[in-house]
């Protein structure tokens, strides 16, 4: 529809109702944490019992435990920064060699390469995970059987967490960089070369520069989604739990605020991270 076109009475107020039932599902619930991670009561839902700091600052062995003093928590929440900072590196340097080698190159099944690198994201996580846990399991157990090599890192736990979350990220990465790298002037490249430069100069002044929005923006996505992931860590994680699977093993075992406290911690924290980007990509020219 042309904006400059009158709009009768009823398509306006439709149109106002349903962007306000939109953001209302989408905004709502996050609300309703937030503000109860504030209730000063043994739960993390309605009725309101009054305002209270308890459950992120509290420090009482036989009553309530906030999140700053919550030990098992925070480590939960450390655990899983270690894993999506390893993903995150992984997958940007794996998407940067996959962006550059489809969009550089001509060579046989490079559609057939560009097709399956999209199957990890059509996979169910939980499938993925369970397939990712069987293939290694059975590498480190024949390495064990045949050779005497105690693979551990093929065993359930952080390690395999990280190739695990990797095998689904670098697409992601992937296919922002080729976004991106499509879309730049290679004579600009011919250019540098023909005044001497060398490649690796080249790639450093011109290149390099090119995709830094897309590599600080990729690389964002890859932790927030290393961070978030439950399906396939769930499948592979040992001891040290990463927040996503500790959170879910105490719902079960009876959720209190402070599972809202965190859910508003990394709220703000994203909030934060996401504003960074936005700001820092406003200074720079694209």
């Amino acid at each position: 529809m042309i904006p400059s076109l009158p709009r009768p009475a009823w398509l306006r107020a439709a149109t106002v109702l349903y962007v306000a039932a939109f953001l209302a599902f989408l905004f709502l619930p996050l609300v309703v944490v937030s503000v109860f991670a504030f209730n000063d009561a043994p739960y993390p839902a309605p009725p309101w019992h009054g305002f209270t700091l308890d459950w992120f600052f509290a420090n009482d062995p036989v009553g309530r435990i906030g999140l700053f003093h919550d030990d098992e928590l925070l480590g939960s929440i450390w655990t899983s920064c270690v894993v999506g900072l390893w993903v995150t590196v992984l997958s940007v340097l794996v998407g940067l060699a996959n962006a550059l080698v489809i969009e550089r190159h001509d060579f046989r099944g490079k559609k057939l390469l560009s097709i399956m690198m999209l199957i990890p994201l059509v996979i169910p996580g939980v499938i993925l995970g369970i397939s990712i846990l069987a293939f290694a399991s059975q590498i480190a157990q024949f390495a064990d059987d045949h050779f005497g090599l105690d693979l551990r890192f093929l065993r359930p736990g952080l390690a395999l967490v990280v190739l695990g979350q990797f095998s689904y990220i670098a697409t992601i990465t992937t296919l922002t960089l080729r976004a991106r790298l499509s879309r730049f002037d290679r004579t600009l490249e011919d250019a540098a070369l023909n005044l001497g430069a060398s490649r690796a100069a080249t790639f450093r002044t011109i290149l390099l520069p090119y995709l830094r929005p897309a590599l600080i923006g990729s690389a964002a996505i890859s932790f927030l989604m290393s961070f978030a992931d439950f399906n396939t860590t769930l499948m592979l994680v040992g001891g040290d739990s990463p927040l996503t699977v500790l959170m879910y093993g105490r719902m079960h075992e009876g959720a209190t605020p402070v599972l809202n406290a965190v859910s508003l911690f990394l709220m703000i924290a994203s909030a934060v991270l996401a504003l960074a980007l936005m700001r820092g990509r406003g200074r720079r020219p694209a």
